[in-house]
């Protein structure tokens, strides 16, 4: 079992370039198996999700070839769908939440896709419905093994039709998108998740021959064209490791500077940081983070009562970084009420914080209320282990940002969303430590 063993109090400095984004890139290595023809793709993170739907793709027959560090290129011009129906594919595509998103391509392009029931985070139900609903109503059959968690579509031909999303799902629109984008006649999806991820996915498409409007809304309309081709795309910086490190500058009280952002792209995530009481400064596209000495004071709602900061979907704040918001808090000057409205166990982890001496709480599975400590007391060195990525880059802030030295377990989770991150971390000052036990 690899850890982390983290000796916390020291005020970091320096730059750091936050990596492509986890999320869009499970989207987009998901769609070039929509095309036959060369797909390259840029700044691509080298972290463990991403490097296993790789591995998946390669075994599906997709003849992939690093070009250099981040870039590769795909082409899907001789798929083995065969392996769909392994026993290795079971256990593959059951080790990683991102591979639910092969079945829309394959879909469109074979008439067929098959998954077994997907891991991933212990986060709570995260159900599937949103993307198999969409399938049926562009004319694909459906069925579930429920001996061994195995689902699967087919179809001789899927036709455009209009749905009603019955959640705005980013993995469900944009696997729905993928299957849209080869049916026969125009296919329209309301309630469309609209994240900055999902229309680079679109855009992307179009790029490749696609016919898709309304990016950016919650309204996409998709004309289905009979073939893609090849096209080159680059990721977007990672937004919720950018939120991570803002929380992790705040919390050790450090002068940070967050490379290259797309600021463009950030939506409200600067302002909810801000109602933090959280300096951030715009310099061309970089965050600029001073160091908080004298800490940062929440901002109540102008009746005074408490601030809450909850999520919704975009453009409002994302969820993976209401753990983020929840461990900045604890040191904040002044109260905040946490509503993790998405997931039922993503704030469990909060039971690590009290025992590091944070004033916690947990109301129910989906509220907590912090009443920070205005860095009158310092948290408290702690041994711990990571539950889930969001909430084990919290807890390592969290470590980083107490007295003495602390013991991070299950790492392998934080790995699963940052590149690096303990070199990338020394390189700003951190003491931290990856050890194997």
């Amino acid at each position: 079992m690899k850890t982390f063993k983290i000796e916390g109090g020291h005020q970091l400095k320096g730059s750091i370039q936050p990596q492509g984004a986890k999320n869009e890139a499970l989207q987009i290595l998901c769609a070039v198996l929509l095309s036959p023809e060369k797909i390259i793709i840029h700044n691509i993170p080298q972290i463990i999700d991403i490097n296993k739907l790789i591995v998946l793709l390669e075994k599906l027959g997709v003849k992939i070839n690093k070009l250099k560090k981040g870039s590769y290129s795909f082409q899907s011009d001789e798929i083995n769908l065969e392996y769909l129906e392994t026993e290795a594919f079971k256990v593959d595509g059951r080790g990683l939440r991102g591979s639910i998103m092969i079945v829309g391509p394959l879909l469109a392009r074979f008439g067929k896709g098959y998954i077994p029931k997907p891991g991933g985070d212990k986060i709570g139900r995260r159900r599937l419905d949103t993307h198999f609903e969409g399938f049926i109503k562009l004319g694909a059959n459906f069925r579930y093994n429920r001996e061994d968690h195995f689902y699967g579509v087919e179809s001789k031909e899927l036709k455009g039709t209009y749905m009603l999303l019955d959640e705005a799902s980013v993995t469900g629109t944009a696997n729905i998108v993928m299957a849209a984008v080869l049916a026969t006649g125009t296919t329209t999806i309301y309630n469309a998740a609209c994240e900055p991820y999902l229309q680079q996915l679109c855009k992307m498409l179009n790029r490749m021959g696609a016919k898709i409007s309304g990016i950016g809304s919650n309204m996409l309309k998709i004309v289905g064209v009979k073939n893609l081709g090849g096209t080159e795309h680059t990721m977007l910086p990672d937004m919720i490791e950018i939120g991570s490190w803002i929380g992790l500058a705040a919390m050790t009280k450090s002068e940070l500077t967050i490379k290259n952002v797309s600021w463009d792209n950030l939506g409200v995530i600067p302002n909810v940081f801000r109602k933090l009481g959280i300096t951030l400064e715009r310099k061309g596209d970089d965050i600029f983070i001073p160091a908080h000495t004298n800490g940062y004071e929440v901002q109540n709602y102008i009746d005074g009562s408490i601030l809450t900061i909850s999520d919704a979907p975009w453009p409002g704040f994302t969820p993976d970084l209401l753990s983020i918001i929840l461990v900045v808090a604890t040191q904040a000057k002044g109260s905040v009420l946490i509503h993790q409205k998405m997931f039922e166990s993503r704030l469990f982890f909060v039971d690590k914080l009290i025992d590091m001496g944070a004033k916690i709480i947990l109301c129910d599975p989906h509220r907590a209320s912090v009443i920070g400590h205005d860095f009158k007391s310092t948290l408290k060195s702690t041994t711990m282990t990571s539950p889930d990525i969001r909430a084990g880059v919290s807890l390592l802030i969290a470590a980083l940002s107490a007295k003495g030295t602390s013991t991070i377990h299950n790492i392998e989770q934080i790995d699963r969303g940052y590149e690096n991150i303990d070199d990338r971390l020394r390189a700003i000052g951190a003491k931290i430590e990856r050890i194997d036990l």
